[in-house]
């Protein structure tokens, strides 16, 4: 139980309020201007396409890996201390970032700014949640999830014009400026709030999830780069998997697990974890995969892409209040099952779109149908377990959503690398494999002079045509994912639990 804290005057639940958003605002743009600025970045200070590929991995593996542990350190630390903590190590990591001298202090530090993001949104979102009550708190949390939609909607154009006007390094000052402003107003009104009864971290929970994680992120990146079958890559995935062995043994038999293994008993909120997952694998890995495309492989301008990124954005700011709105006439499993399906046929739209053509349609359909079950998932994520588990649900849930979208990048990245070194074996016979595994990364990381370069007298047209099959291939991937999880998540959200204690299906608004 939290401390009871009195009702707050007017302006300084605003301010709260007002300094959580920014804080919030900060990690969308943190991550759809990190992919913009991924082009730009390796174009300054050279790196290898792996290095190039932790500028996004790198945020999205400490983020997910840490944002559990950092909702219990805040019960124990306190709310406000953990929120000013990670906005300053995030302002911090971003002022690093505006002056880095190499990728590798850009890696080191795009992980610097997921701790500090994981810490700031743990502690402002239980801040919130101490600051309002009732119908009060449900529109200062609809307010901030919009704030979420917000960033991801405009984040791409607003940081390519950015990056095209003044450069890469001045969108990490941008970012850093907002989340100063965050911590002025969070120092200045937000109230510090502990837990009643604080119990003991788990430790060894969070080191081996952490590991798990960061052992086969880790593993899948090399890939592309070492082989699959190469040592490194087979020791970190069996120590991945050992690390996930352990994480289980230890929440089964810890007397305060970071995870609650028992919730995985309800079908419905396993389908609610299916929801994240879903739309990591048809939407938020085109984040990063298309400004490759637009930019590195097409030649477009940042801000030319960043348009056409609004075109799969910027539905996430309307659709998923439309997707609430409609609950009073279908079930959640519907609505999702419909919005991944139409996600799907977007997806197979967008792979036979070719380099230079206009995918905007396609976008928009693709955005359109995320936006469904982007809506309800937050509101389920709690609404389907026992009143007295929802505290967890969300934690889990976060976790999800979050851990999930950074192993979905690995992977899609991975299997892009892959797709592309097929296409070319099948065009380059005679090219070594070496060369070919080279070409094949810059290709996929959206560098296609340095793919060029790598084997002179490549024609430049055949790569930009080889890339495009590939991402043919992809895309059809991607569709495959999403409509088994449509399916999935309508089989398993399609009829209310009948368990006693179990919450209702309606979105509170």
């Amino acid at each position: 139980m939290s401390q009871s804290l009195p009702s707050p005057p007017a302006r300084q639940g605003l301010a709260v309020l007002a300094a959580v958003c920014l804080a919030a605002l900060m990690l969308p743009l943190s991550f759809s201007t990190g992919a913009m600025a991924t082009p730009a970045i390796g174009r300054s200070l050279g790196g290898s396409a792996t290095m190039l590929t932790w500028i996004t991995n790198a945020f999205m593996l400490s983020f997910g890996g840490l944002l559990m542990l950092a909702g219990a350190m805040s019960d124990q630390m306190g709310r406000k201390r953990m929120f000013l903590i990670g906005v300053g190590i995030f302002v911090g990591a971003s002022l690093g970032l505006a002056i880095a001298p190499s990728l590798l202090f850009v890696d080191v530090l795009r992980a610097v700014q997921g701790v500090g993001a994981a810490a700031a949104l743990s502690g402002g979102s239980a801040a919130l949640a101490q600051e309002f009550d009732g119908q009060a708190r449900t529109r200062a949390f609809s307010l901030l999830g919009t704030t979420f939609g917000v960033g991801l909607a405009f984040g791409p154009i607003v940081g390519g014009m950015i990056i095209e006007l003044i450069g890469w390094r001045s969108i990490f000052l941008a970012t850093s400026l907002i989340a100063t402003v965050a911590f002025i107003l969070g120092s200045a009104w937000m109230r510090e709030s502990r837990a009643s009864s604080v119990s003991a971290l788990d430790w060894p929970g969070a080191m081996s999830f952490t590991a798990t994680l960061t052992l086969f992120t880790f593993a899948v990146i090399q890939a592309p780069a070492s082989g699959w079958g190469s040592a490194v890559v087979i020791l970190c995935l069996g120590a991945s998997l050992s690390a996930l062995i352990s994480f289980c043994w230890i929440e089964t038999r810890s007397a305060h697990p970071m995870l609650d293994l028992s919730l995985f008993r309800y079908p419905r909120f396993v389908g609610v974890q299916l929801l994240p997952i879903a739309t990591c694998y048809g939407f938020v890995v085109l984040l990063v995969l298309l400004p490759f495309r637009f930019m590195g492989i097409e030649g477009r301008s940042e801000t030319a892409t960043g348009l056409l990124m609004l075109a799969i954005s910027g539905p996430m700011v309307v659709v998923p209040s439309i997707a609430a709105t409609l609950t009073r006439w279908l079930s959640p499993g519907a609505i999702s099952c419909f919005g991944l399906s139409v996600a799907a046929v977007g997806l197979l739209w967008l792979g036979q779109v070719p380099p230079g053509g206009d995918p905007v349609a396609a976008l928009l359909l693709i955005g359109i149908g995320t936006g469904l079950p982007w809506g309800l998932m937050d509101g389920l994520s709690i609404s389907v377990v026992p009143a007295d588990r929802a505290g967890m649900a969300a934690g889990i849930f976060g976790t999800t959503r979050v851990a999930g979208e950074g192993l979905a990048l690995a992977l899609v990245t991975a299997a892009m690398a892959l797709l592309v070194s097929r296409e070319l074996e099948r065009d380059l016979p005679s090219t070594s494999s070496t060369a070919l595994s080279g070409v094949a990364q810059r290709l996929a990381a959206g560098d296609l002079n340095q793919a060029a370069a790598i084997v002179p007298g490549i024609d430049s047209t055949a790569l930009v045509q080889i890339y495009a099959d590939a991402f043919t291939t992809l895309t059809q991937g991607l569709a495959a994912v999403t409509l088994l999880s449509a399916a999935l998540c309508f089989a398993l959200l399609r009829a209310p639990s009948r368990r006693p204690g179990a919450g209702e299906w309606a979105v509170q608004e």
